[in-house]
């Protein structure tokens, strides 16, 4: 067989792999290792399996994921998403659905200084619904809010979400960070606007909630200016070059350190277990790192990317309409697949030919971002969905899709206004 032939089975393989449930990372390296020994040697495939597990582990730039994670865990045990929820509630809260509109504001907030969409979503869920409940906000808009916004945690910097891919793009992750903040900040008005939408035609979805004086307005700021000093510092120092990502996330984390110490809510108990969240998400994502690396030296020797790229390439068709097609595939995908390694599978692919059509490449980890984003909350396989599941496990797993369906529609005309102005994510990192 040729080694096109091979890579077009190996990829068969490995989604018959997935749908057995096999973790990505394992199903991505034992297909990339099994292919690589196939058309090379297993000489070959035994020495990228011990170059690649040890480059990664030891590589000093790869330390920025446990970093960021490692910031978000602590400022998660200062109680800062309980003072996030608060602050924007009492802006908020008044208005037809502001509960839910505070919920969305509140997941934008805390994903400025977290990275994670899971984590997001767990943080957020245990503060807004109860909340929510407490108003007898309709089941299908409380989750729904919080499994929609939780999705902002790898779109707003610092994400994980822009680190693994400008690792596999090759691309500035100081960039990638700054790309993501226009597109973040229209997305939760996107999600706030839907639930204006929902409550106007359906009022008794989100009752109005408790008013507050302008004077309480202002004090509940008080609460939350950490997040906005350790976002200014890590994505401000990135972005006027006063220090790397590495160096960013280091400080992040020293920041939220120190802060959760001086609000009286780290002892002991609490920082073990920011230590211990921080080790189980990292080995997660490096897992699925390695293999999916492993894989990719596969496909570079199946030259399956650079063929597939030829033959979309050769199309006659506008750019866009590829674009499309591309996209179409990402939501297909987002149905059966997480969304580190949806991501770390179609960049090796589709980047290549985003490249030859003349698009850029930031842009387009943007684009991926998003893609992988509403896969997070697609069924059956969507990740928040069943985090929100299993923090409110007396809500109906068929009343959580219903609630995300319309965040969904949502998604969608925001990805369609990104591809359309492709400066909504280009501009801030073109000044630097």
């Amino acid at each position: 067989m040729t080694p096109l032939v091979v890579g077009i089975i190996a990829i068969g393989i490995l989604f018959i792999l997935l749908f057995s449930r096999m973790p990505i990372g394992f199903a991505m390296g034992l297909v990339g290792f099994a292919g690589f020994a196939y058309i090379v040697s297993l000489d070959g495939a035994l020495g990228i399996l011990r170059s690649i597990a040890y480059s990664t582990f030891s590589d000093y730039g790869m330390s920025v994921i446990p970093l960021f994670v490692l910031m978000g865990s602590f400022l998660f045990h200062a109680g800062l998403s309980k003072d996030l929820y608060d602050s924007v509630y009492s802006w908020l809260g008044s208005l037809r659905g502001g509960l839910a509109m505070a919920t969305v504001g509140a997941c934008a907030g805390f994903s400025a200084i977290s990275g994670s969409s899971v984590a997001t979503a767990v943080a957020m869920g245990s503060v807004a619904l109860p909340e929510m409940k407490r108003f007898k906000y309709d089941d299908r808009l409380s989750v729904g809010s919080v499994v929609a916004g939780g999705t902002m945690g790898i779109l707003i910097p610092p994400s994980i979400g822009f680190i693994i891919y400008g690792i596999i793009a090759e691309q500035s992750i100081g960039k990638l960070f700054i790309s993501g903040i226009i597109p973040g900040v229209l997305q939760a008005i996107f999600y706030i606007a839907t639930i204006y939408i929902l409550c106007r035609f359906n009022p008794l979805m989100g009752p109005k909630g408790l008013s507050t004086s302008f004077s309480q307005k202002i004090t509940s700021l008080k609460n939350v200016w950490i997040v906005l000093a350790l976002f200014l510092l890590v994505i401000g120092g990135l972005y006027l070059g006063v220090f790397g990502p590495t160096e960013a996330a280091g400080v992040g984390a020293f920041g939220a350190f120190v802060f959760a110490l001086a609000r009286r809510r780290l002892d002991w108990k609490t920082f073990i277990s920011s230590l211990s969240d921080t080790c189980v998400t990292t080995a997660m994502v490096f897992i699925i790192l390695i293999g999916a690396m492993i894989l990719n030296q596969f496909l570079a020797v199946s030259r399956l990317p650079f063929e597939m790229a030829n033959i979309i390439g050769g199309f006659q068709v506008n750019r866009y309409v590829i674009i499309g097609v591309i996209m179409i595939i990402y939501l297909i995908l987002g149905c059966v697949m997480d969304s580190i390694g949806m991501m770390l599978l179609t960049t090796p692919i589709f980047l290549p030919l985003i490249m030859a059509l003349g698009f850029h490449p930031i842009w387009f980890g943007v684009i991926v971002v998003r893609m992988c984003e509403i896969g997070m909350i697609t069924p059956p396989v969507g990740m928040n969905l069943f985090v929100i599941k299993g923090v409110a496990p007396d809500v109906p797993m068929s009343a959580v899709i219903r609630g995300a369906l319309p965040f969904v529609i949502a998604d969608i005309f925001h990805v369609a206004l990104l591809v359309a102005i492709p400066q909504l994510s280009l501009f801030l990192p073109s000044l630097k």
